[in-house]
C-alpha cells in the first residue's frame, strides 16, 4: 500500500521538487486544516468584484455601440458584420479577469504548502459549479472560488452553501438575477402597465440546489417545493451590471457587482417547502430554507457520498459513506471534522492508487515536481486546459466535472497528456534528471519497471515524459 503516495495525490496535489519528508501523513493532512491560507498571494492580488462588473457593463455598452452601427436588432447578427478585432476587443478585459483568475489558480495549486487544503477548494468549487459559458459569468468565476469558496471551505456547510448560492457568479448563471415573483410589487407594476410579456419566476437555482447542491436527486422533494423554493429566493440580485429589470430600484448605496435584496421583487406570503412553512420576511426567507436544507439527513448523505467517491473511487464504500454522513448529521456541518474523519478513517488508504488523476490534477502535479516554469506565459493557462479537455471553470453544466476514472482515462486524453509531458521535457531538456525526481515524487509507489524504464531513457527530457505518463503518477 502506498501511504506516502496517495497522502501526496489522493489526499493533495502532489509532492513538490522541495518537499520535506511528510513522516506521518495523516497528521500532516490534519495539520493542513489549521494551516490553510484562504488567500495566497497569487489569489489576494487579483481584482475584486466591483472592477470585474464595471468591465462587464463595458461590454455590454460596445456591444449595444455595434448593435446600433449595425441596424439589426440580433446581436449574432449584428457579430457577424464586425471587424474580428473589434469583436475580440469588447470582450478582452472580462477575458482578461477570466485567464488572470486561472493563471492565480494554478500558480496556488503549484505553491501551496496545505495541498489537502487546497484539494477541497477545488472539490467544492466543482461541487457548487458555475460554468464560464455566458459572457456574464465568464469574467465572475474566479472570483467566485476565491470569495465564495476558498474563505468558507473551514467553516460550516451552511455558510458555504450560503455564499455560493448568493456570489454573481451563480446568480448570473443560473438566471436567479432574472428571477421575480409573479405577486411582486414590480411584477404587479409591469402588469398594470399593460405590458404583453412580464417579468417572471425562474427555478433553474432552486432546483439545483435541491438536487445538486443539498438533498441530492430523488430524494423526496416535489416539484411544487421547487417552485415554492423558486419564490422564497427571489428579490436577491446584482447590483451595477447595466440596464436589467430591477437595476432602477438598487439601493443608492449599493456598489457594482454586490449582491442586494430589492423587497419589490420577492414574492410576497410564507412559502411551505419540504413540508415545513417558511413565514419570514424578505431575504430571511431564502436563507431560513438554506439553512434547513444544508442539515437536512439526505444533504449528509449527499456530501458524503461525494467526499467518499472523491477519496476512494468510483464506488465508494458504504462503511465509509455512513461514518462521513453521521459526523456531518452530529457536528451540523462541521466541515474540518468532516475532513478529520476523512483522513483517519482506512478506506481512503486502502487502495492502490488506481484513480485517474484529471487533467487538472495532473498538470497540477507535473508543475509541482518540477523546479523549473513548464507552461510559458499565464495568458497560456486556459488554452492550455481546453486542449487537454478540462476548461478551468467551465464543465458545461451545473453538476461540475464528472468524477469517475472512465472520464479522464480514455486513450485520446492518454495521448495528449503524453504530448504534452513531451513537450514540457523538451524544454526543460536536461535541467531535470527524472532519475532522482522519480523516488522523491512517486515514493513508495515506484516501481521496479517504472525506475528502470527511466534510467534507460536515451536523454535527460525522455526520462522526464516517461516519469510524467508513468502509470504511477497519472494515478491518485
Amino acid at each position: 500500500m502506498a501511504v506516502q503516495y496517495l497522502a501526496a495525490n489522493r489526499f493533495g496535489l502532489g509532492r513538490r521538487w522541495d518537499d520535506p519528508a511528510t513522516g506521518d501523513p495523516r497528521d500532516w493532512l490534519t495539520r493542513q486544516i489549521g494551516d490553510y491560507d484562504p488567500a495566497p498571494p497569487a489569489i489576494a492580488g487579483l481584482a475584486g468584484r466591483g472592477a470585474i462588473a464595471e468591465a462587464y457593463v463595458d461590454y455590454q455598452a460596445d456591444r449595444m455601440a455595434m448593435r446600433r452601427e449595425a441596424n439589426d436588432a440580433a446581436m449574432s447578427d449584428a457579430e457577424k458584420g464586425m471587424d474580428p478585432e473589434l469583436r475580440r476587443l469588447s470582450r478582452s478585459e472580462i477575458r482578461r479577469h477570466y485567464a488572470d483568475a486561472a493563471a492565480a489558480r494554478l500558480s496556488a495549486a503549484v505553491a501551496t504548502p496545505t495541498p489537502f487544503a487546497e484539494r477541497l477548494v477545488h472539490f467544492w468549487a466543482n461541487h457548487f459549479a458555475v460554468s464560464a459559458d455566458k459572457i456574464a459569468v465568464i469574467g465572475f468565476v474566479g472570483n467566485y472560488e476565491n470569495e465564495a469558496i476558498r474563505p468558507h471551505i473551514m467553516g460550516t456547510f451552511a455558510d458555504l452553501l450560503i455564499a455560493a448560492v448568493r456570489h454573481p457568479a451563480m446568480l448570473l448563471y443560473l438566471d436567479q438575477a432574472q428571477s421575480f415573483g409573479p405577486d411582486s410589487d414590480f411584477v404587479a407594476r409591469a402588469r398594470n402597465r399593460g405590458r404583453r410579456q412580464t417579468p417572471g419566476l425562474n427555478e433553474n437555482l432552486a432546483r439545483e440546489i435541491l438536487e445538486l447542491h443539498t438533498l441530492g436527486v430523488r430524494t423526496g422533494y416535489t416539484q411544487a417545493d421547487v417552485t415554492n423554493f423558486a419564490k422564497a429566493l427571489t428579490g436577491v440580485t446584482i447590483a451595477g451590471l447595466g440596464r436589467g429589470p430591477g437595476q432602477r430600484l438598487m439601493p443608492a448605496n449599493a456598489q457594482p457587482g454586490e449582491t442586494v435584496f430589492i423587497e419589490p421583487l420577492h414574492q410576497p406570503g410564507a412559502q411551505t417547502i419540504l413540508g415545513k412553512r417558511y413565514g419570514e420576511a424578505g431575504a430571511e426567507q431564502g436563507e431560513a430554507v438554506l439553512r434547513d436544507l444544508a442539515v437536512h439527513p439526505a444533504t449528509a448523505t449527499h456530501i458524503a457520498t461525494k467526499l467518499a467517491r472523491h477519496f476512494t473511487g468510483d464506488e465508494p464504500p458504504a462503511s465509509l459513506i455512513e461514518r462521513l454522513a453521521a459526523d456531518f448529521r452530529k457536528t451540523g456541518g462541521d466541515l474540518p471534522s468532516l475532513y478529520r474523519t476523512l483522513i483517519a478513517s482506512p478506506e481512503p488508504w486502502a487502495a492502490a492508487p488506481t484513480m485517474f488523476k484529471s487533467p487538472w490534477d495532473w498538470t497540477v502535479s507535473m508543475m509541482r515536481a518540477l523546479k523549473l516554469p513548464a507552461l510559458g506565459e499565464k495568458q497560456n493557462v486556459p488554452a492550455i486546459f481546453t486542449q487537454l479537455g478540462q476548461p478551468v471553470w467551465r464543465p458545461g453544466s451545473p453538476a461540475g466535472y464528472d468524477d469517475k476514472v472512465a472520464t479522464w482515462a480514455g486513450s485520446a486524453a492518454l495521448m495528449q497528456r503524453v504530448e504534452l509531458a513531451s513537450r514540457i521535457a523538451g524544454r526543460i531538456g536536461d535541467r531535470a534528471d527524472a532519475r532522482k525526481l522519480a523516488p522523491l515524487i512517486l515514493t513508495d509507489a515506484l516501481t521496479p519497471d517504472t525506475a528502470t524504464a527511466i534510467a534507460r531513457a536515451d536523454s535527460p527530457g525522455q526520462g522526464l515524459a516517461m516519469l510524467f505518463a508513468s502509470p504511477a503518477f497519472l494515478r491518485r
